[in-house]
Formats: C-alpha cells, structure tokens, sequence
C-alpha cells in the first residue's frame, strides 16, 4: 500500500501523461509561439520544432487533477482506517482468546480458533477488495486524465510543434529547457476551461 501511494503522489500525473506528447504534426512553416506570448520562436536550422510542458507546474495549476487526486488521497486515507481499525480489532480478539485459553475445554478452544480463522479470512478478504478498488479508480483516472490532456494537447499544438515532451524538475531526461518552448501555461489554461464549471 505504501509503495502504491507513493507512486500515486510522485508519479500518476507523470504515467498518465507518458505517450501523450508525441508525433504532433509538424508546422507547415507557421513559427512556434511561446504560452501567453505574441512573439515567435523559429526552431534552429528549420529542424523540428520542439515544445514541452512542465508536469510540476501541470499538478499544482490543473483544477480537475488536484480534485481528483485529494479525492483519491481521502478515500485511501479512509480504506487504511478501516483496515487499521479492524486488524487492531482482530489483535484485541486473538489476545482476549489467549487470555481465557487456560480455563477453556478443548472443544471450546477449537470453536473459537475457527472462529477467530474466519473472522481473519474475511478480513484478509475485505482488505484485498478494498485495494482492488482503490486500483481501479486510480486506472481509471488515469486513463481519464491521458485522454483530456491527449485531446488539449492537440487543440493547443495546432500543428505548431512536432514534439512535446513533458518536464518534471529532478526526474526527467531533459537536461536543459529554453523556456521560449515552454507551453505549459496555455495547456492548463485549455485544461481548465474545459472542465464543467461548477
């Protein structure tokens, strides 16, 4: 669970943005423009021309993402109470069983350790279920956020670059970045007029 969480907190956003950004078609000559900027930059030597999103500034600016994920965050807060909450009920259980073992017969002993089994096969079960759900809604916002950003991608490219990449300070293969290129800032603009106001 905790693997999991930390993959959620560091990198869905990142997951669900991998293969997004790629082979957009290229300019047909028209200059590419920086976010929020009139002015033009022309890719050197009439190469590609290139544009990346900055995923840090993504995360913390994109309405629906910091939505979904504190939504996420409270139902896993809330699936790691309850499972908490019954293993602790459980340890009182098996310790009050210990406690009376001595003056049990043998048959009583017997009874409440199958008992006690099953009541621990059920938690072991409600406990998978509740992962499995948790999984499932983190897929499926995943997929959902590739599917808007693959879609705002497109809108906002508007064939000006043939690459997009996408920038996460310490964790990326990008060494360097002209912020000319930067587009991040229209993307999330595109992203959050998109969603449904409230």
């Amino acid at each position: 669970m905790h693997t999991r969480q930390l993959i959620v907190k560091n990198g869905l956003f990142l997951m669900a943005i991998a293969g997004v950004f790629a082979a957009c078609q290229q300019n047909n000559g028209k200059p590419a423009t920086k976010a929020g900027a009139d002015s033009s930059v022309q890719a050197t030597g009439g190469g590609q021309k290139l544009a990346y999103v900055d995923i840090d500034s993504l995360e913390a600016h994109y309405d629906y993402f910091k939505e979904k994920k504190t939504e996420l965050d409270r139902k896993k807060e809330a699936a790691q109470n309850e499972i908490t909450g019954r293993e602790r009920a459980l340890q009182n259980e098996l310790q009050s069983l210990q406690q009376r073992a001595a003056t049990m017969t043998q048959s009583e002993a017997q009874s409440a350790e199958a008992g006690f089994q099953r009541k621990a096969q059920q938690h072991e079960v409600n406990r998978q279920n509740l992962i499995a759900q948790l999984q499932t809604q983190e897929a499926q916002f995943s997929e959902d956020l590739q599917k808007k950003l693959e879609e705002t991608i497109k809108q906002v490219n508007g064939n000006r670059y043939a690459f997009i990449f996408s920038y996460r300070a310490g964790a990326s293969n990008i060494l360097y970045k002209d912020e000319a290129y930067d587009i991040t800032g229209e993307v999330i603009k595109a992203l959050n007029d998109a969603a449904p106001k409230k």
